[in-house]
C-alpha cells in the first residue's frame, strides 16, 4: 500500500486511523514502500501452492471401543447373524454386516447379555456429559450408535433405579392419596379445630390470633392474643371463650404447633376427655378447613386495615360477626343460623309484618329439622369435593416392609443456614422403611433414632425407591439431634422485619428450651426454618403479602 507513505499527511477520516496515529505520534520512524516482487519473504504465507499442507482433522475417540468391539466378534450369537446374513443378505431386514461386524439401521448390535450395556448405561446416563437426563434422552443419545434387543426396557429400568435421580429430581407426577373427608360430626361445637394466625403488628398488645371453628355448623371464633403466649395461657383463654359457651369438645384438630404438643395442652384435655387429633408432619391440608379461614380473615384483615396496620385488633369482631352470618354453600345456610336455629338480624328482617310469637314457633320446630339437613348438606358437600379433587390425585399405596422416598418441607425448601441455596436442597431424602399403615393415605415411616420429626406422613409425601435398597438413608443435618440439643427453639414470642442494606430480613423473638425469658433473642426466620424446620412446621411468620410489624415496636 503506497498511500501509508502519506499517512501522517493524510486527513484522518476514520476512527482506526485515529487510533493508528495515537500509537504511531510516539515514534520517529520513516514508512518505505516496497514492491510485492522485492518482499517474497513476507508473502510466503499468503501465496502457499495449493497441496503445500496436509489437511488434519482430530475426533474424540472412546478408549473402550475396541475392547466392545472384540466382545462382538467373540459373541456366538451375533456371529451366527453374520454368517446367515452373508448367505443370505436379505434374511434379516434392517440388519446388515460392515467389516465383519453386525449393525441393525447403521447401529453396533450387541448382545442383550453384553457385560458392557451397565458401563455403557453409566456412561451416556450419570456422566456430566449424560446430565443424568431422562429414559428418552438418555435412549436417543445411546441409539444413535448403539442396539440390542429390549434396548428401550434396559435403559428406562436403569434411569427409574437412579440413585441420584430418585433423590434429586423433581417428581411431576400428580399428588398420591386420594381425598379423605373427615367424619361428619353428630353434633355441633362437638369436634373443633384450632390454628394460629401470627406475624401481625402488634395491636392494643395483641399480635396474634387463635382461630376456633366448629366442624358441623362452621361457626367461628376468633381469639385475640398476646406474646408470650403459653400452652396454660391459651388454655385458659380457651375455657374462658370457648368452653364457657360451648362445652368441652369430644375432640380437637390441630396442627403440630410446639404448644398444641405440648405436656400441659396434652394433659389438660386427656383429663377432659377430649381427644386431640394432629396432621402429620408437613401436611396442613388435613386441618385444611381452618387454613381456609386464616386466609378468608386475612383478606379481611387486610381490606379495612392496610392503610393503618395497627388497627386490626378493632376489626376482629366485625370479622368474627361477618364471617358467622354469611352463607356458606357446604352447609346450605349461614353458621349462625345452624348454632342459634334462626337467621341472623339484619335490616330487612325488621320490614316484615310477622309477629315475635309466630316466629319463635317456627323457628323451634325447624330446628331438628334444620340440623338433619345441615348433615345431609355437608355429605353432598364432601362428595362433591371428594369428586372433584380426585381428578387430580391419584391412588397410591406401600406395603409394610417397602422402600420410600420422603420428601421434607414441600411448602418451603429451604436449607440448613451453611447451605442455604434451595435450588440446589434435595427433593427426596432416605430412604426409609415403611412399618405401618395408619388408615388410607398415612405411614408409619422407621426413622433414624436421632430424628427431631414425627415419623408418620400423608402418602403424597413419599415415593416408592426403585432398586435393591437395604440401608437406611439419612436424614438432613438441622433435622438430627446433637448434643447440644437444649439450644432449640421453644416459642415465637414476636416478630420484626429489620433492615440491612436496604433489605427487609424478617426476624422472630425466639425462647429457647432450658432457658429463661431473660435468654430470649432475635433470630432471622430464615435461619430458624432452616435450622429448625420442624418448630415452624406448616407456619409461615410473615405471611407473603401481609401486613409487616415495625422494627420501633
Amino acid at each position: 500500500e503506497t498511500g501509508l507513505k502519506h499517512f501522517l499527511q493524510q486527513r484522518l477520516s476514520s476512527p482506526d486511523q485515529q487510533c493508528w496515529l495515537a500509537k504511531l505520534l510516539g515514534y520517529q520512524f520513516e514508512v518505505q514502500y516496497k514492491p510485492g516482487w522485492e518482499n517474497k519473504a513476507a508473502d510466503a504465507l499468503s501465496r502457499c501452492n495449493d497441496g503445500e499442507f496436509t489437511t488434519m482433522v482430530s475426533y474424540p475417540t472412546w478408549l473402550d471401543g475396541k475392547n466392545l468391539i472384540q466382545e462382538v466378534t467373540n459373541d456366538s450369537d451375533i456371529q451366527q447373524m453374520v454368517a446367515e446374513l452373508h448367505i443370505n443378505p436379505l434374511a434379516k431386514p434392517g440388519f446388515n454386516v460392515k467389516q465383519g461386524l453386525l449393525f441393525y439401521h447403521d447401529r453396533l448390535v450387541l448382545s442383550s447379555k453384553s457385560p458392557s450395556i451397565p458401563m455403557l448405561l453409566k456412561e451416556f446416563h450419570n456422566t456430566p456429559t449424560g446430565g443424568h437426563s431422562g429414559y428418552l434422552r438418555t435412549y436417543r443419545r445411546l441409539a444413535e450408535n448403539l442396539y440390542w434387543v429390549g434396548m428401550q426396557r434396559t435403559v428406562r429400568d436403569f434411569v427409574r433405579a437412579c440413585d441420584v435421580c430418585q433423590r434429586q429430581k423433581y417428581d411431576s407426577t400428580t399428588p398420591g392419596g386420594l381425598l379423605q373427608p373427615l367424619p361428619v360430626p353428630n353434633a355441633i361445637w362437638e369436634d373443633l379445630s384450632l390454628d394460629f394466625i401470627t406475624g401481625l403488628p402488634k395491636s392494643k398488645g395483641f399480635e396474634a390470633i387463635l382461630v376456633v371453628v366448629d366442624r358441623l355448623s362452621k361457626y367461628g371464633h376468633f381469639i385475640l392474643l398476646k406474646h408470650p403466649y403459653t400452652a396454660k395461657s391459651v388454655a385458659e383463654l380457651f375455657v374462658k371463650e370457648i368452653v364457657r359457651l360451648h362445652g368441652i369438645p369430644s375432640s380437637i384438630i390441630s396442627d403440630r404447633d410446639p404448644l398444641f404438643v405440648s405436656h400441659f395442652w396434652m394433659e389438660l384435655f386427656k383429663l377432659q376427655g377430649t381427644k386431640l387429633k394432629m396432621s402429620s408432619a408437613y401436611h396442613p391440608e388435613t386441618d385444611g378447613q381452618t387454613e381456609v379461614l386464616n386466609r378468608c380473615l386475612e383478606t379481611y384483615l387486610r381490606c379495612f386495615a392496610s392503610d393503618q396496620p395497627k388497627t386490626w385488633s378493632h376489626w376482629i369482631s366485625w370479622a368474627e360477626f361477618s364471617y358467622n352470618t354469611t352463607f356458606h354453600i357446604s352447609i346450605g345456610k349461614t353458621p349462625f343460623e345452624v348454632v342459634y336455629g334462626r337467621h341472623p338480624p339484619n335490616l330487612l328482617r325488621f320490614l316484615s309484618n310477622e309477629t315475635k310469637v309466630a316466629a319463635v314457633a317456627v323457628e323451634l320446630s325447624e330446628r331438628d329439622e334444620a340440623l338433619n339437613q345441615l348433615k345431609v348438606h355437608l355429605l353432598r358437600a364432601q362428595e362433591q369435593m371428594k369428586h372433584q379433587a380426585d381428578k387430580k390425585r391419584r391412588q397410591v399405596t406401600f406395603e409394610v416392609g417397602e422402600w420410600v422416598f420422603l420428601k421434607l418441607r414441600p411448602h418451603r425448601q429451604n436449607s440448613v443456614v451453611k447451605r442455604i441455596y434451595q435450588k440446589l436442597a434435595a427433593r427426596f431424602y432416605g430412604p426409609f422403611q415403611v412399618m405401618e399403615k395408619l388408615g388410607e393415605v398415612a405411614y408409619r415411616l422407621k426413622l433414624p433414632d436421632y430424628s427431631k420429626i414425627h415419623p408418620v406422613f400423608h402418602v403424597s409425601l413419599l415415593k416408592k425407591a426403585v432398586g435393591d435398597y437395604q440401608v437406611q438413608g439419612d436424614l438432613p443435618k438441622e433435622l438430627e439431634v446433637t448434643d447440644a440439643e437444649d439450644v432449640y427453639p421453644d416459642q415465637v414470642l414476636g416478630s420484626r422485619v429489620d433492615m440491612r442494606g436496604g433489605v427487609s430480613v424478617p426476624q422472630s423473638l425466639i425462647k429457647w428450651k432450658n432457658r429463661s425469658i431473660d435468654d430470649v433473642t432475635w433470630e432471622d426466620t430464615a435461619f430458624i426454618r432452616g435450622q429448625f424446620p420442624n418448630f415452624l412446621e406448616d407456619k409461615d411468620v410473615e405471611k407473603e403479602g401481609g401486613i409487616d410489624r415495625n422494627l420501633d415496636e
